[in-house]
């Protein structure tokens, strides 16, 4: 196998279980690589005689496959493992944290379906990879150059399971709540999504004092983010205004992200959530450089918002990953994704949807206004994605007029605050257009016209022998 190989996608290793990559046996390669890399950034294992590595999981049936794995390969290197089971995400990278251990892995495939399943990688800080060491790892694990490294005797690392994971992140989950305020006489619900918070989340409220309903809290193996969850607010919406109920709370299957649903049943997403939390930072003087941190995908509303309040926003690629990674080179400390990715890096190292959630129930405290109200601290862009099924993807530069009105579009919608966005989905065969603006009448005349000149150069031929029309979302 050739060592040019990648494993590593956007966000760590990813794909259906028991399929490569998400196989037993890449997954003990991985571990016995991680293993190695970790062991050789430090000299010394952090204040102790050997190394060790945190392991974490979701709630998929194929977690006890690749825990069982993974465990085996990093043992094998002579690194020892701590294995604390389902908890989300964000609980891992403070866990890793916590112990003081060398690195953390946690194995989900986030909002995925649970046939899939996956890998990511936390360094001792708690923070994601760089993709340099994602390049060690794959490197080592396709090239074999440590197949000759096989510790022996008492030199095998040890596994041991500890109970207290779960204990600790609700503490420091709670510890970014104000000290000494509660949620005392609010009704929430709690849609964990029948993943890794399905205990954490209606835990961490219950000890704040809430009232929580919470559903889709019985994993099976099979059901994570089935029908529930963030991927699937419609029944959170629905219970909240069956119970009356002061909030409701949706996360994914790792629960590193959050959609929120008002008293009125509205879904309040990532943008919604960055808007109220950043406009009360500003207002306290605690949001650092007076900036947020948002991608290319979240609304142009968002900017004026922060702008108009004395902040700014700056963008970055589709990603948490690129959100985070842009926070720390610049030390900022507030950024998400309109999907529901929040950083709140004064509290976590990684996307955490129930600190989130903590942080905009404590700006209902503190104002003391209801989350329909905070909500319409800003207003939201109209806003256009059309999505044209192509059967190459050319370069936009290379087809005819498709840049020139693109250039023209932004020019008419730029002024009055819009933006024009066309790029290549990354993992489907279309093109995607995003085009915000005021009016919009022009948006849809302007999104007809550039779909419209893509499809006739590039767009998938139907039966009829005529370019595949754009859908929408």
């Amino acid at each position: 196998m050739s060592h040019t190989k990648r494993i590593f996608g956007t966000d760590g290793v990813r794909g259906r279980a028991n399929i490569e990559p998400v196989t037993a046996e890449t997954a003990l390669k991985l571990g016995r690589a991680a293993a190695h890399v970790f062991r050789s950034l430090t000299a010394a294992a952090r204040g102790r005689t050997r190394h060790r590595i945190v392991i974490g999981k979701d709630t998929r049936l194929s977690g006890y496959m690749l825990e069982n794995a993974i465990s085996s390969g990093v043992l094998s290197m002579g690194v020892d493992v701590i294995l604390i089971g389902p908890l989300p995400t964000p609980g891992v990278a403070y866990v890793t944290r916590s112990l003081r251990a060398d690195a953390g892995i946690v194995i989900t495939a986030s909002h995925n379906p649970y046939d899939d399943n996956g890998i990511k990688f936390f360094r001792a800080d708690g923070y994601k990879l760089d993709e340099s060491i994602e390049r060690q790892i794959e490197h080592l694990v396709f090239s074999g150059e440590i197949e000759s490294v096989r510790p022996t005797a008492d030199l095998i690392g040890k596994a041991t399971r500890i109970d207290d994971a779960l204990g600790r992140y609700v503490e420091q989950a709670k510890s970014s709540f104000p000290r000494g305020w509660t949620l005392e006489g609010m009704r929430i619900v709690a849609d964990c999504g029948n993943g890794a918070a399905y205990k954490s989340t209606p835990t961490v409220l219950r000890e704040l004092g809430a009232e929580v309903i919470a559903l889709a809290v019985e994993p099976n193996g099979t059901n994570i983010n089935l029908d529930s969850g963030s991927m699937h607010p419609a029944a959170l919406c629905q219970k909240v205004q069956e119970n009356e109920a002061d909030l409701g709370i949706a996360h994914d299957g790792d629960a590193d992200r959050v959609l929120l649903c008002d008293e009125r049943g509205n879904l309040v997403d990532g943008d919604d959530i960055m808007a109220i939390a950043a406009l009360q930072m500003l207002t306290e003087g605690s949001l650092r450089k007076k900036t947020l941190v948002a991608t290319v995908m979240s609304n142009a509303g968002l900017d004026a918002a922060v702008h108009a309040a004395g902040g700014r926003v700056v963008r970055t690629p589709v990603g948490d990953k690129h959100v985070i990674d842009h926070m720390l080179a610049e030390d900022l400390n507030l950024g998400g994704e309109q999907s529901g990715h929040m950083i709140f890096r004064d509290f976590s190292s990684t996307g955490d949807g129930l600190v989130a959630a903590l942080q905009i129930l404590s700006a209902m405290k503190q104002r003391d206004q209801r989350l329909s109200r905070l909500a319409q601290c800003w207003t939201r862009y109209p806003q256009l994605v059309r999505n044209v099924r192509v059967r190459e993807k050319r370069p936009f530069e290379q087809l005819n007029d498709v840049l020139e009105l693109v250039k023209r579009a932004e020019a008419d919608v730029a002024p009055r605050g819009g933006r024009v966005l066309l790029r290549y989905s990354g993992t489907e065969p279309k093109a995607r257009l995003l085009i915000e603006g005021p009016d919009p009448a022009v948006l849809e005349d302007w999104s007809h016209q550039i779909c419209h000149c893509i499809q006739s150069q590039v767009g998938e031929m139907e039966d009829g022998g005529s370019p595949g029309t754009g859908g929408s979302h």
